[in-house]
Protein backbone atom coordinates (compact mmCIF):
# COMPACT_ATOMS: atom_id res chain seq x y z
CA UNK A 1 0.00 0.00 0.00
CA UNK A 2 1.45 3.68 -1.06
CA UNK A 3 1.74 6.34 1.74
CA UNK A 4 -1.18 8.22 -0.70
CA UNK A 5 -3.55 5.28 -0.54
CA UNK A 6 -3.10 5.25 3.59
CA UNK A 7 -3.70 8.33 3.77
CA UNK A 8 -6.70 8.23 1.64
CA UNK A 9 -7.58 5.43 3.92
CA UNK A 10 -7.21 7.38 6.78
CA UNK A 11 -9.29 10.16 6.02
CA UNK A 12 -11.50 8.55 4.72
CA UNK A 13 -12.25 7.20 7.75
CA UNK A 14 -12.00 10.22 9.47
CA UNK A 15 -14.72 11.37 7.52
CA UNK A 16 -16.88 8.01 8.54
CA UNK A 17 -16.48 8.44 11.92
CA UNK A 18 -18.25 11.71 11.83
CA UNK A 19 -20.88 9.97 10.74
CA UNK A 20 -21.21 7.25 12.94
CA UNK A 21 -22.90 8.95 16.46
CA UNK A 22 -21.84 7.94 19.81
CA UNK A 23 -23.41 7.40 23.15
CA UNK A 24 -22.85 8.32 26.81
CA UNK A 25 -24.52 7.39 30.06
CA UNK A 26 -23.17 9.30 32.72
CA UNK A 27 -23.50 8.89 36.42
CA UNK A 28 -25.07 12.99 37.48
CA UNK A 29 -24.85 13.16 41.13
CA UNK A 30 -22.72 11.37 44.01
CA UNK A 31 -24.81 8.85 45.18
CA UNK A 32 -25.27 7.18 41.78
CA UNK A 33 -21.05 7.63 41.56
CA UNK A 34 -20.54 5.87 45.02
CA UNK A 35 -22.76 2.79 44.11
CA UNK A 36 -20.95 2.03 41.06
CA UNK A 37 -17.24 2.65 43.12
CA UNK A 38 -17.89 -0.56 44.29
CA UNK A 39 -16.82 -2.21 40.78
CA UNK A 40 -13.42 -3.61 40.72
CA UNK A 41 -13.23 -2.34 36.97
CA UNK A 42 -15.21 1.14 37.58
CA UNK A 43 -11.88 3.09 37.21
CA UNK A 44 -12.77 6.25 38.64
CA UNK A 45 -12.93 6.69 42.41
CA UNK A 46 -13.89 10.72 42.54
CA UNK A 47 -17.08 11.89 41.55
CA UNK A 48 -15.92 14.91 40.41
CA UNK A 49 -12.61 14.40 37.89
CA UNK A 50 -15.00 11.64 36.44
CA UNK A 51 -17.17 14.40 35.75
CA UNK A 52 -14.85 15.95 34.43
CA UNK A 53 -13.07 13.44 31.97
CA UNK A 54 -16.44 12.55 30.93
CA UNK A 55 -16.74 16.56 29.54
CA UNK A 56 -12.97 16.18 28.20
CA UNK A 57 -14.55 13.25 26.15
CA UNK A 58 -17.88 14.97 25.23
CA UNK A 59 -15.91 18.05 23.40
CA UNK A 60 -12.97 15.81 22.11
CA UNK A 61 -16.17 13.95 20.00
CA UNK A 62 -17.67 17.35 19.63
CA UNK A 63 -14.87 18.80 18.12
CA UNK A 64 -14.35 15.62 15.28
CA UNK A 65 -17.69 16.33 14.25
CA UNK A 66 -19.20 13.15 16.39
CA UNK A 67 -22.78 13.40 17.38
CA UNK A 68 -22.91 12.44 21.31
CA UNK A 69 -26.50 10.84 23.02
CA UNK A 70 -26.36 11.53 26.35
CA UNK A 71 -27.93 9.85 29.25
CA UNK A 72 -28.27 9.30 32.53
CA UNK A 73 -26.55 6.37 34.11
CA UNK A 74 -28.86 4.62 37.10
CA UNK A 75 -26.91 1.98 39.01
CA UNK A 76 -30.25 0.18 40.11
CA UNK A 77 -31.29 -0.14 36.52
CA UNK A 78 -27.94 -1.52 35.29
CA UNK A 79 -27.76 -3.62 38.43
CA UNK A 80 -31.38 -5.25 36.76
CA UNK A 81 -30.44 -4.77 33.29
CA UNK A 82 -27.61 -7.34 33.92
CA UNK A 83 -29.41 -10.13 35.74
CA UNK A 84 -31.87 -10.06 33.11
CA UNK A 85 -29.63 -10.46 30.93
CA UNK A 86 -27.20 -12.57 32.24
CA UNK A 87 -24.43 -9.90 32.31
CA UNK A 88 -21.86 -9.59 34.31
CA UNK A 89 -22.05 -5.90 35.80
CA UNK A 90 -18.23 -5.89 36.84
CA UNK A 91 -17.19 -5.67 32.77
CA UNK A 92 -16.78 -2.62 30.86
CA UNK A 93 -18.52 -4.05 27.73
CA UNK A 94 -22.12 -4.81 29.93
CA UNK A 95 -21.40 -0.98 31.13
CA UNK A 96 -21.61 -0.31 27.28
CA UNK A 97 -24.47 -2.29 26.21
CA UNK A 98 -26.50 -0.88 29.32
CA UNK A 99 -25.50 2.47 28.15
CA UNK A 100 -26.75 1.50 24.14
CA UNK A 101 -30.10 0.58 25.42
CA UNK A 102 -30.47 3.92 27.51
CA UNK A 103 -29.57 5.70 24.41
CA UNK A 104 -32.29 3.68 22.84
CA UNK A 105 -35.36 3.60 25.18
CA UNK A 106 -34.37 6.38 28.24
CA UNK A 107 -34.52 10.12 28.18
CA UNK A 108 -32.02 11.65 26.35
CA UNK A 109 -30.16 14.91 25.43
CA UNK A 110 -27.69 15.56 22.14
CA UNK A 111 -24.87 16.82 23.15
CA UNK A 112 -23.77 20.48 21.81
CA UNK A 113 -20.41 21.36 23.43
CA UNK A 114 -22.11 22.77 26.75
CA UNK A 115 -20.76 22.76 30.39
CA UNK A 116 -21.68 19.30 31.79
CA UNK A 117 -22.85 21.32 34.88
CA UNK A 118 -25.22 22.87 32.53
CA UNK A 119 -26.54 19.74 30.91
CA UNK A 120 -26.96 17.53 34.02
CA UNK A 121 -29.93 19.68 35.29
CA UNK A 122 -31.98 19.73 31.79
CA UNK A 123 -31.33 16.03 31.71
CA UNK A 124 -32.12 15.21 34.92
CA UNK A 125 -35.25 17.17 34.07
CA UNK A 126 -35.96 15.50 30.84
CA UNK A 127 -35.77 11.78 32.74
CA UNK A 128 -38.00 12.95 35.47
CA UNK A 129 -40.76 13.98 32.53
CA UNK A 130 -40.19 10.74 30.82
CA UNK A 131 -40.86 8.91 33.85
CA UNK A 132 -44.06 10.83 34.90
CA UNK A 133 -45.04 10.39 31.22
CA UNK A 134 -44.08 6.01 31.32
CA UNK A 135 -46.19 6.23 34.52
CA UNK A 136 -48.99 8.11 34.18
CA UNK A 137 -49.10 6.23 30.80
CA UNK A 138 -49.36 3.39 32.47
CA UNK A 139 -52.28 4.23 35.10
CA UNK A 140 -54.18 5.39 31.85
CA UNK A 141 -53.80 2.29 30.36
CA UNK A 142 -55.80 0.80 33.01
CA UNK A 143 -58.65 2.64 31.92
CA UNK A 144 -59.76 -0.29 29.56
CA UNK A 145 -63.02 0.27 26.80
CA UNK A 146 -66.09 1.57 28.32
CA UNK A 147 -68.58 -1.42 28.91
CA UNK A 148 -71.91 0.06 26.88
CA UNK A 149 -69.92 1.49 24.28
CA UNK A 150 -66.35 -0.36 24.02
CA UNK A 151 -65.11 3.20 23.16
CA UNK A 152 -61.50 3.47 24.18
CA UNK A 153 -61.72 5.15 27.91
CA UNK A 154 -57.85 6.19 27.79
CA UNK A 155 -58.77 8.26 24.21
CA UNK A 156 -61.94 9.71 25.42
CA UNK A 157 -60.36 11.18 28.44
CA UNK A 158 -57.21 12.16 26.68
CA UNK A 159 -59.56 14.12 24.46
CA UNK A 160 -61.12 15.83 27.50
CA UNK A 161 -57.99 16.70 29.16
CA UNK A 162 -57.16 18.45 26.08
CA UNK A 163 -60.47 20.31 26.44
CA UNK A 164 -59.92 21.64 30.02
CA UNK A 165 -56.14 22.72 29.68
CA UNK A 166 -57.53 24.68 26.54
CA UNK A 167 -60.33 25.99 28.32
CA UNK A 168 -58.24 26.90 31.52
CA UNK A 169 -55.54 28.43 29.25
CA UNK A 170 -58.32 30.75 28.04
CA UNK A 171 -59.53 31.38 31.28
CA UNK A 172 -56.33 32.41 32.85
CA UNK A 173 -55.56 34.82 30.09
CA UNK A 174 -52.77 37.06 29.83
CA UNK A 175 -49.63 36.56 32.04
CA UNK A 176 -47.14 33.51 32.58
CA UNK A 177 -49.01 30.57 34.11
CA UNK A 178 -47.36 28.06 36.22
CA UNK A 179 -49.24 24.89 36.36
CA UNK A 180 -49.51 22.09 38.53
CA UNK A 181 -51.22 18.65 37.81
CA UNK A 182 -51.21 15.58 40.70
CA UNK A 183 -53.40 12.89 40.81
CA UNK A 184 -53.08 10.26 42.84
CA UNK A 185 -52.59 7.20 41.30
CA UNK A 186 -50.58 5.09 43.24
CA UNK A 187 -46.60 5.77 45.15
CA UNK A 188 -46.02 7.75 44.00
CA UNK A 189 -48.68 10.08 42.61
CA UNK A 190 -48.63 11.67 39.47
CA UNK A 191 -47.12 15.10 39.19
CA UNK A 192 -46.85 17.27 36.27
CA UNK A 193 -45.68 21.00 35.20
CA UNK A 194 -46.21 23.07 32.90
CA UNK A 195 -45.27 26.89 31.80
CA UNK A 196 -47.44 29.04 29.83
CA UNK A 197 -46.78 32.63 28.37
CA UNK A 198 -49.42 34.57 27.21
CA UNK A 199 -49.51 38.37 25.71
CA UNK A 200 -52.26 40.20 24.52
CA UNK A 201 -52.52 39.16 20.58
CA UNK A 202 -49.75 36.57 20.63
CA UNK A 203 -49.95 33.24 20.23
CA UNK A 204 -49.90 31.40 23.16
CA UNK A 205 -46.23 29.44 23.76
CA UNK A 206 -46.45 25.96 25.10
CA UNK A 207 -43.28 23.34 25.83
CA UNK A 208 -45.07 20.16 23.44
CA UNK A 209 -43.34 17.46 25.69
CA UNK A 210 -44.77 19.38 28.77
CA UNK A 211 -48.23 20.06 27.37
CA UNK A 212 -47.84 15.94 26.23
CA UNK A 213 -47.31 14.83 30.28
CA UNK A 214 -49.47 17.12 31.72
CA UNK A 215 -52.40 16.20 29.52
CA UNK A 216 -52.19 12.38 30.04
CA UNK A 217 -51.67 12.97 33.95
CA UNK A 218 -54.69 14.98 33.34
CA UNK A 219 -56.28 12.32 31.85
CA UNK A 220 -55.11 9.62 33.87
CA UNK A 221 -56.83 11.21 36.67
CA UNK A 222 -60.15 11.56 34.44
CA UNK A 223 -60.22 8.18 33.42
CA UNK A 224 -59.71 6.41 36.54
CA UNK A 225 -61.61 9.04 38.53
CA UNK A 226 -58.94 9.64 41.09
CA UNK A 227 -58.51 11.88 43.49
CA UNK A 228 -56.75 14.92 41.81
CA UNK A 229 -56.27 18.62 41.11
CA UNK A 230 -55.04 21.72 39.57
CA UNK A 231 -53.23 24.76 41.16
CA UNK A 232 -51.83 27.85 38.97
CA UNK A 233 -49.61 30.90 39.62
CA UNK A 234 -49.87 33.44 36.88
CA UNK A 235 -47.63 36.56 36.92
CA UNK A 236 -48.66 39.48 35.59
CA UNK A 237 -46.15 42.11 35.49
CA UNK A 238 -44.63 44.44 38.10
CA UNK A 239 -46.24 46.92 39.64
CA UNK A 240 -45.87 50.12 39.85
CA UNK A 241 -43.16 50.89 42.83
CA UNK A 242 -41.04 48.49 40.97
CA UNK A 243 -41.16 45.72 43.69
CA UNK A 244 -41.32 42.16 42.43
CA UNK A 245 -43.79 41.07 40.24
CA UNK A 246 -47.92 40.01 41.56
CA UNK A 247 -48.74 36.58 41.50
CA UNK A 248 -52.59 35.22 41.11
CA UNK A 249 -52.69 31.56 42.80
CA UNK A 250 -56.00 29.92 41.70
CA UNK A 251 -57.15 26.09 42.22
CA UNK A 252 -59.04 23.25 40.93
CA UNK A 253 -60.01 19.96 42.07
CA UNK A 254 -61.43 16.80 40.45
CA UNK A 255 -65.06 15.99 40.07
CA UNK A 256 -66.73 13.90 37.69
CA UNK A 257 -63.73 13.62 35.39
CA UNK A 258 -63.61 17.84 35.32
CA UNK A 259 -61.68 20.55 36.96
CA UNK A 260 -64.40 21.88 39.30
CA UNK A 261 -63.49 25.62 40.73
CA UNK A 262 -62.07 25.82 44.26
CA UNK A 263 -63.48 28.91 46.52
CA UNK A 264 -60.52 31.60 47.29
CA UNK A 265 -60.64 29.77 51.17
CA UNK A 266 -59.83 26.51 50.10
CA UNK A 267 -56.85 27.75 47.83
CA UNK A 268 -55.21 29.40 50.57
CA UNK A 269 -56.29 26.46 53.25
CA UNK A 270 -54.66 24.34 49.89
CA UNK A 271 -51.87 26.43 49.30
CA UNK A 272 -50.85 27.25 52.79
CA UNK A 273 -50.68 24.03 54.41
CA UNK A 274 -47.78 21.32 54.16
CA UNK A 275 -49.03 18.44 52.52
CA UNK A 276 -46.73 16.15 54.71
CA UNK A 277 -47.13 17.08 58.08
CA UNK A 278 -50.29 19.04 57.69
CA UNK A 279 -48.82 21.91 59.54
CA UNK A 280 -50.19 25.75 58.40
CA UNK A 281 -47.54 27.63 55.88
CA UNK A 282 -47.23 31.35 55.98
CA UNK A 283 -48.72 32.58 53.30
CA UNK A 284 -46.45 34.47 50.63
CA UNK A 285 -45.81 38.38 51.06
CA UNK A 286 -47.38 39.62 47.03
CA UNK A 287 -49.54 36.71 46.47
CA UNK A 288 -52.91 36.99 46.45
CA UNK A 289 -55.03 33.49 47.03
CA UNK A 290 -58.46 33.56 44.25
CA UNK A 291 -60.76 31.43 43.41
CA UNK A 292 -60.67 29.18 40.30
CA UNK A 293 -62.32 30.17 36.90
CA UNK A 294 -65.19 28.10 36.24
CA UNK A 295 -65.11 25.59 33.19
CA UNK A 296 -67.53 24.07 31.61
CA UNK A 297 -67.36 20.39 31.21
CA UNK A 298 -68.24 18.84 27.76
CA UNK A 299 -70.58 15.79 27.90
CA UNK A 300 -69.55 12.79 29.86
CA UNK A 301 -71.10 9.75 28.11
CA UNK A 302 -69.12 7.56 30.16
CA UNK A 303 -69.97 8.38 33.48
CA UNK A 304 -72.59 5.42 34.51
CA UNK A 305 -72.64 6.10 38.50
Amino acid sequence: MTSTAKYTDQSARRRLRREVPSAAAVLADEQDFRAMSRYRTFPFDDHRGYLQQMENLLRTLASQGVLTTLSLFDPVAFEKYCADLTLDPDRPDSRSRYTAEVARTGATLTYQGEPLNRLLPLLVEEAGRQATWDHASAVLARAGDCPECGEDLAHAAFARATQALQQLLEALGSGTHHLVCSVAAGDPSLLAVLHATAQEGARRRLAESDTLVFCTVLAAGFALRTPGGIVSRTTTGHDTTGGPAHDTVRGWSFRDAWPRALSAAEVFTAYCTDADTGEPIPPEHGVDYAPGLPLTPPPDPHHHG
